[in-house]
């Protein structure tokens, strides 16, 4: 305990005086954000570049309260407000708008009497009942949230009690950083933490992240080095050593630090021992850790940005008009304003006109008239539609109901329908002009099927394979049918612990997959199902279609040849074993084990490590059992990452093995031990682990067999086998590999254990895996091989980058080269085959390295692992090291089958004018293949290829490809006219010559410089479609950036994986499908759909439908707004321009809140100009939307105009009606405001094209409110506003005939200009939209 406490005085002494943080410094605001009920950003702002953690215990108290002050508890909050903060920042952000900062402004200055036109309390009204509506929304909304919150913060975990000195119960919310957390299997992570026991004997826990990225296959992580050998939990009193590591960041695919023990020895971080909250535990019995990031600083946390909210088209075209609006009215008040001084400087000397001031002071004309210009920004202010925005608002739920309660979005399979996460855009499906999409998994099914392979030089076509294929009905079993979905929210997955996990050996995963390949299981050893627990589930990737290869032919000859007296023989005057039958093992090893596949077996309890070689091979003498031995003692060595060191051979000399002694603690057992170990007689492989054997014992026979295929005794069959990929290729290349019998049986951090026909099972020292990245764009592990025991490593990767790694060879040189020269050939031969097939390609290849060689590259590995900064460039560069001088074993071709619907889709939205551009990585042939398949490219189209290697060069061809469409097809645009008319989609080409563009990612990279773009874009413009291959994600996004900044058009932007995201982003309207990849692309997007063919009715359907409504809305709040307030206006010429209204205020204000508020609202929810069906027969009329018709300046204008003469009407009729009459001026204006409402309202009925009975009850309902209200004010008012009273007018009003008759005659006379266009427009002159109306 007291060398704890000096090491902590030491560090601490070291931190204080050479770290320049103040010590009151706080890298988050947390506290500060509470007490304002803030959200933190989405990357926090950090002071320090490193994060140091130190256990929360009493020997690093003083050390713990030191850094305390930059960490944040694992009380999450979701939430914008408080109790105390609702009203003033409700307020606040509700103010941020434009038209309520209008209106407060108007509510201000109503109170000035100079310029008061209405009682205080009235013009408040609108504006409260406005806040009110949009506070009560976001309560309840914030509620909600609220409620969430407090259930995960009230979740119970195991934490060590430094008091209790014990694990004990507590609260998600009380957990911090610095403790340790103990969970069971099945527990759902609370906060981020490092890994440092398991229960697992390799050290190893999987873990299910589909509360994270909505994957459900099983991923693994690792114990830290040095922590995995031991025996016994962690014992937190015992911990001695700190962490430093990265400041909290959102990239789940990234964590860098290192553990640091009291001796100084590191040992590096990564995030395969990092544990992320909102992931659960799988198939492991309890694992411990200590907590790095909590809270906020979650990665989980740091990644849910929560809705999206964007501004649509339309609403930024709508906030213009509101401009317009604002002018118009100003104008109206200037006339007012200028005719009151001209009124008033008349009878300047007449006192009834002009009353003076107590004091006898007289009013200029000039300053009544500016007093009179505000009171009539007062009177006139329902001219600004303070409703709109609310009614947009509720309109735009209302639309999102609907499409997400469409039935055809369902999907039945995975149980999941459409996600509407933006919640202001919906209007925006109805405009789009160009589609940008992903291939593989959005136009494909990301089901892998295994078509073709190429091995050294050889093509196997697996015809009988594809005849199955062809002739597959892919049946889905009841287990598939039952099994729910993988649910997104963390707290639908916190389940009760299932029984079946008190052991590991209990229910394993993927339960339901192996029922569906053998038939059934039996119960686990402790009597229950393994199909029990909330943990089983269908394995992904795990469909029939794609576990069920039939192998080729000629292939299977060759293997049946392939023996052990073929390899296993040590006598140096036996010849060489075939070249071909060595490239075949290497290429079905590399299929089988060059991969991440989790493997699990029903009933199958966990093994240590293998068979030795002996069960498998048979022996020929004594001798030649000793140089297997000798052969097979190796060390063992530690993390399976590409930011993992391995411990050497023992062939490494002996500094470099003690200079390791710093990452590792392990011992390396003697070859006596593994001898002795070797008794239980496991069934596994040839190969051995270098430490001592820890197997339950089972009842197996202890004879040698001679046949390495057959299992043996306790050891579950091939086909029972359950997959757990993380990709789907990985997982079609493992099911082609166990269709040849080279079945992977089991890995561990330190093995792959696996069946190879005849040779039996060969277990593989497990060195390095480098996995897959973007820009690698290949995998490999580095294991030791244990038929030659020397360091192997296999690669697997796209062709464009494998092909330029292999080993020079010359086609002059030794035989040996001779043929790889011809082997490289022919598999480029056949790789370009399988492209043209549609297949995707992967090219397969080995280096075997030498001791020395495997030594050096660990010792540089070790320095760029144990680094923070810079550390992915550091082990790309040790990556890249490994990764050359291959040699190339063969290639596979694979199939990615089209979707359901999606030809189909392709040609719907091609009618419908959207210009569709592919973006995939893969190769070229292969994504000109499925262009064609899906329609996108017809077979008629002139397709043109840009493929160069220099700017120039792609100057020159843009420039003669342009110049022979522009010649061949005269209607395509002109250079010039980029920027004006280009914008616009282009009629469909139904003569003249169709082009298609297909550009290559390197070519991508010059096209998209500033110089190039405009003549790029030209280009692009003229083509019917476009085909961007071995585009990076980065170069996705930047092509949509590009489209939618240059041509101002409406971009929509789909895909389906964690690659498609900065697309999906930058696009006006980002969709994410839900299918095999996770669900970054949905949690990055606008909406997310199951299928691709759902976009063709999400957009010509709901999108049409949503754009028709919301525009005509609009449009008819600025015509009943105009309309209404010009009643007002055209008074004043008869007033003295005085701002009086012949109207009580009080009616004044619910005409526009009240009495016609609803019918719109309604009106822009349900109405249809057509049906679905004709919506989705004829894709030609979504090209209305794309023009903007609905709403375009001259419409708004229109609509002016017509509401300015519906106004004149509805008052100078009722003014010549009663013209040289007795009655006063409410009289005057109750028949005006009727005669309003009727024309207000019809005038809807006539826009509509889809009356219901919901229009009818409610257009019902709006009438009789006012008149009910009208009555009722008029009996009850008796001295509401004198001299003038509405007292009894109404009441005297509906028993005079002449009322109703200037309401009958004002309505039609207001409305028949606009009936007969409408009926002319429909007979004489339709538009598509109304000559489509026959088919409904």
């Amino acid at each position: 305990m007291t060398e704890l406490l000096q090491w902590a005085r030491y560090h601490w002494q070291r931190l204080v005086g050479g770290t320049p943080r103040e010590d009151g410094e706080r890298p988050y605001n947390y506290f500060s954000l509470l007490a304002c009920g803030g959200k933190p950003s989405r990357t926090p702002r950090v002071a320090g570049k490193h994060r140091v953690v130190v256990p929360h215990l009493w020997p690093f108290k003083d050390e713990y309260e030191k850094f305390s002050g930059t960490y944040v508890n694992n009380r999450i909050r979701t939430t914008k407000y408080t109790l105390l903060n609702f009203v003033p920042r409700n307020l606040f952000e509700q103010f941020h708008r434009a038209a309520n900062l209008y209106f407060l402004f108007l509510v201000v200055l109503n109170w000035v009497p100079l310029v008061e036109a209405f009682q205080k309390e009235i013009t408040m009204l609108p504006l409260v009942v406005v806040l009110t509506i949009i506070a009560i929304k976001d309560g309840l909304e914030d509620y909600r949230k609220y409620k969430i919150d407090k259930q995960i913060n009230n979740l119970v975990t195991k934490v060590y009690s430094r008091k209790e000195k014990k694990y004990v119960d507590r609260c998600w919310k009380d957990v911090t950083v610095g403790d340790f957390i103990r969970l069971s299997c099945n527990e759902v992570i609370p906060a981020d933490i490092v890994l440092l026991f398991s229960t697992d004997p390799d050290g190893i826990c999987h873990i299910e992240t589909s509360g994270l990225d909505g994957e459900s296959n099983l991923k693994q992580r690792q114990v830290v080095r040095g922590y995995a050998e031991q025996d016994s939990e962690v014992d937190p009193e015992k911990f001695s050593s700190r962490i430093e590591c990265e400041s909290p960041n959102n990239d789940l695919n990234r964590f860098r630090g290192f553990l640091e023990h009291s001796n100084k020895e590191r040992v590096g971080l990564s995030k395969e021992n990092l544990l992320l909250r909102g992931c659960t535990i799988r198939n492991t019995e309890a694992v411990m850790g200590i907590v790095v990031y909590a809270g906020h600083e979650t990665k989980a946390m740091l990644n849910n940005s929560g809705p999206r909210y964007k501004r649509s088209k339309l609403e930024r075209r709508a906030n213009t008009d509101v401009l317009w609006c604002i002018l118009l009215l100003v104008i109206m008040c200037l006339t007012g304003a200028l005719g009151h001084g001209i009124w008033l400087s008349r009878y300047e000397h007449i006192p009834f006109f002009n009353i003076p001031d107590p004091d006898g002071h007289v009013i200029s004309p000039l300053l009544a008239g500016f007093y009179m210009f505000w009171t009539m920004i007062i009177l006139l202010q329902v001219l600004i539609p303070i409703s709109l925005y609310v009614s947009i608002e509720i309109v735009k739920l209302g639309q999102i109901y609907f499409i997400q309660n469409d039935v055809d979005f369902y999907n039945e399979k995975m149980d999941s329908t459409i996600q509407c996460r933006a919640l202001n855009i919906t209007e925006d499906l109805g405009q789009i002009q160009y589609l940008f999409s992903d291939k593989t998994g959005t136009l494909t099914e990301n089901k892998m099927v295994f078509r073709s392979c190429s091995v050294a030089g050889f093509d196997y076509c697996h015809e009988e394979n594809a005849r199955r294929l062809e002739s597959y009905q892919e049946a889905v079993s009841e287990d598939e049918d039952a099994a729910g979905p993988p649910s997104g929210s963390l707290v639908s997955m916190v389940k009760p612990r299932a029984p079946s996990c008190r052991t590991v050996h209990n229910g394993p995963l993927g339960s339901k997959s192996s029922n569906h390949l053998t038939g059934s299981c039996s119960a686990s050893g402790n009597g229950e199902g393994a199909s029990e627990g909330p943990h089983s589930r269908q394995a992904a990737f795990s469909s029939p279609i794609e576990t069920d290869v039939v192998p080729d032919t000629r292939l299977l000859d060759k293997f049946s040849q392939i023996t052990p007296q073929l390899l296993a023989s040590l006598d140096e005057t036996t010849p060489d074993p075939p070249l071909e039958a060595l490239y075949i093992i290497d290429f079905f090893i590399a299929l089988a084990i060059c991969n991440t596949v989790v493997v699990s077996a029903p009933n199958q309890p966990r093994q240590k490590i293998g068979l030795s070689a002996l069960s498998g091979m048979p022996i020929k003498s004594l001798e030649e059992i000793k140089s297997l031995f000798q052969r097979l003692s190796v060390r063992r060595s530690s993390s399976p990452s590409l930011a993992s060191g391995k411990e050497p051979s023992s062939g490494v000399p002996h500094a470099f093995v003690s200079r390791l002694s710093l990452f590792s603690r392990m011992k390396p057992a003697s070859p006596v031990e593994e001898e002795v170990s070797r008794t239980d007689h496991s069934p596994q492989g040839s190969g051995t682990s270098a430490r001592p054997v820890e197997t339950e014992k089972r009842n197996s026979d202890t004879d040698v067999t001679d046949s390495g295929a057959e299992p043996l005794p306790g050891q579950p069959l091939a086909s029972s086998l359950c997959y757990e990929a993380e990709s789907p290729d990985e997982a079609a290349l493992v099911y082609a590999a166990r269709a040849y019998q080279c079945t992977l049986r089991s890995r561990s951090p330190e093995q792959v254990v696996l069946d190879f026909a005849a040779l039996g099972p060969l277990t593989f020292q497990l060195l390095h895996i480098l996995p897959f990245d973007s820009v690698r764009k290949r995998m490999s592990v580095v294991v030791r091989h244990p038929l030659s025991s020397q360091v192997v490593v296999y690669t697997k990767g796209a062709d464009s980058v494998v092909m330029r790694l292999l080993a020079a060879a010359a086609p002059d040189g030794p035989s040996l080269e001779k043929q790889q020269v011809m082997i490289r050939e022919q598999t480029q031969k056949h790789l370009d085959g399988y492209a043209k097939r549609g297949l995707r390609t992967l090219c397969i290849a080995k280096r075997v390295m030498s001791d020395t060689e495997y030594a050096e590259w660990l010792s540089n590995h070790f320095s760029a692992e144990t680094s923070i900064d810079n550390r992915e460039e550091l082990l790309l560069e040790s990556a890249m090291k490994l990764e050359n001088k291959l040699t190339l074993l063969g290639a596979t071709g694979i199939e990615d089958r089209l979707q359901e619907g999606v030809p189909e889709s392709i040609d719907a939205l091609h009618k419908a004018g959207i210009k569709i551009w592919m973006l995939t990585g893969d190769k070229q042939e292969t994504a000109v293949n499925i262009a064609y398949a899906c329609k996108l490219l017809e077979p008629d189209d002139k397709l043109f290829i840009l493929d160069t290697e220099s700017k120039d060069a792609c100057v020159m061809l843009m420039d003669t490809i342009l110049k022979e469409i522009q010649k061949k097809n005269p209607a395509s645009p002109e250079p010039a006219s980029l920027s004006e008319g280009l914008h616009q989609p282009p009629a469909p080409q139904n003569s003249g010559l169709r082009a298609g563009l297909v550009i290559t990612g390197k070519t991508l990279e010059f096209a998209l410089q500033e110089s190039l773009q405009r003549q790029f874009l030209e280009l692009t413009a003229c083509c019917q479609a476009v085909v961007c291959c071995r585009a990076t994600p980065l170069q996705k996004s930047e092509v949509v950036k590009s489209v939618r900044s240059h041509l101002q058009v409406m971009t929509l932007a789909i895909g389906d994986g964690a690659n498609d995201v900065s697309m999906i982003q930058v696009a006006d309207i980002g969709i994410g499908i839900s299918g095999q990849e996770g669900m970054q692309a949905v949690m990055a997007s606008d909406f997310a759909i199951s299928q691709f063919k759902h976009l063709s009715k999400l957009l010509l359907v709901h999108g049409h439908w949503c754009y028709i409504r919301l525009s005509n809305m609009i449009l008819y709040f600025f015509y009943k707004n105009v309309a209404y307030v010009n009643l007002l206006f055209w008074y004043q010429f008869f007033c003295g321009f005085s701002g009086t209204s012949m109207t009580d205020y009080w009616v004044l204000i619910f005409f526009n809140l009240l009495f016609t508020s609803a019918p719109p609202v309604i009106y822009g929810v349900l109405e249809k100009d057509k049906s679905a069906e004709t919506l989705m027969q004829l894709p030609e009329l979504y090209m209305s939307g794309q023009k903007s018709e609905a709403y375009l300046p001259r419409t708004f204008w229109i609509t002016l105009l017509d509401a300015f003469y519906q106004s004149l009407v509805c008052f100078f009729v009722p003014y010549y009606a009663y013209r040289g009459s007795d009655i006063d001026i409410f009289t005057f204006g109750n028949p005006l405001n009727t005669a309003a409402l009727f024309i207000i309202l019809l005038h809807l009925v006539i826009e509509s094209k889809n009356l219901t009975w919901i229009h009818g009850l409610v257009i019902v309902g709006s009438i009789l409110s006012y008149f009910l209200f009208a009555l009722a004010f008029g009996a009850m008012c008796v001295t509401c506003n004198p001299p003038s009273n509405p007292y009894w007018i109404m009441q005297e009003h509906m028993l005079d005939p002449v009322f109703y008759l200037v309401c009958v005659l004002t309505t039609c006379a207001a409305l028949l200009p606009r009936l007969t266009y409408r009926v002319l427009q429909g007979s004489l002159f339709p538009s598509p939209i109304l000559r489509a109306k026959r088919f409904d």
